[in-house]
C-alpha cells in the first residue's frame, strides 16, 4: 500500500519523541473493544475509506456514539480528550475527512508505529474489530472546532440557562425558536477535518429537544457539560 502523507506528518516528530516515552516505560496499554452493535457490518477485508461518513444520519449518530466509547477507552490517554491533543501525539482532528486521510489512519491503526524498536503506538488491528475502527474515524473527524465553540460560549450558557428554566416549568418554552438559534450557532461551528458537519454541543443539544421538560433538561446538561470542556 502507497500512503501519501497527510496534514498530521507536520507533528510526527513529536509523536515520535513524546509518545514513546509513556510506552517505553511500561505502560499497560489496556486496549478494551466497545459494544458496536447498530453500526452495518464491513467485511473481513479492511477498507481504505469510511464506510459510515455517507451511511445515512442514523449510521452516522450511532457511529460518533460508539467512536466517541471507543477512542476515551483507548486513545484519550496520548490523544486527548474529545480528541484535543495536549502534545503529546499528533491531533488527530486534523485528519482530512478524506479517502487520502482514511488510507493513512487505517494503517497507521491497523499496524501501529514504532521507532528504534520502541512502540509509539500500539497495533490495534488485532484487537479491535474494523467496526470499532471506522467509529472512532468517524468520531474524530466530526469533532468541533474548540476555538469556534470558545466564541459562541457566551451565546450558549444563555441558551443552556433558558433550557433549565423551562425544564423546571419556568418561562414560556418556543421549541421552535430555541432549535433554530442553536441550528444556527452549529452552522457556525466548523470541523477541522472538512467534515460538512461538527458534532457539536450546539448541534447535539439541538437534536435532543422533543418538547418535553425531560429533553429541555437534557439539552442544558449537554451544553454545560461541552462547554466545560472549552473553558
Amino acid at each position: 500500500m502507497t500512503l501519501r502523507t497527510p496534514r498530521l506528518a507536520l507533528q510526527a516528530t513529536a509523536f515520535a519523541l513524546m509518545a514513546g516515552t509513556a510506552f517505553a516505560a511500561g505502560l499497560p496499554l489496556g486496549i478494551t473493544e466497545v459494544d458496536n452493535a447498530g453500526l452495518p457490518d464491513v467485511g473481513e477485508e479492511w477498507l481504505t475509506e469510511n464506510p459510515y461518513r455517507d451511511g445515512g444520519a442514523e449510521v452516522w449518530t450511532r457511529a460518533i456514539e460508539v467512536g466517541e466509547s471507543a477512542f476515551t477507552q483507548n486513545c484519550a490517554r496520548c490523544h486527548g480528550l474529545g480528541a484535543i491533543s495536549g502534545g503529546l501525539a499528533p491531533d488527530l482532528r486534523m485528519l482530512e475527512a478524506s479517502d487520502y486521510d482514511d488510507e493513512w489512519f487505517t494503517e497507521r491503526f491497523i499496524n501501529g508505529a514504532t521507532q528504534d524498536g520502541i512502540t509509539k503506538m500500539p497495533a490495534f488491528g488485532d484487537v479491535l474489530s474494523q467496526k470499532t475502527a471506522w467509529a472512532i474515524r468517524t468520531y474524530i473527524e466530526t469533532r468541533p472546532d474548540d476555538k469556534a465553540v470558545t466564541a459562541e460560549s457566551h451565546a450558549l450558557k444563555e441558551l443552556r440557562d433558558e433550557l433549565t428554566q423551562w425544564s423546571k416549568g419556568e418561562g414560556t418554552p418556543d421549541e421552535a425558536v430555541m432549535k433554530a438559534k442553536l441550528d444556527e450557532i452549529a452552522a457556525r461551528i466548523p470541523t477541522l477535518s472538512g467534515a460538512p458537519i461538527a458534532d457539536s454541543v450546539a448541534f447535539h443539544a439541538a437534536e435532543q429537544l422533543n418538547g418535553t421538560p425531560e429533553s429541555y433538561a437534557s439539552a442544558a446538561e449537554t451544553l454545560t457539560v461541552g462547554l466545560s470542556v472549552h473553558e
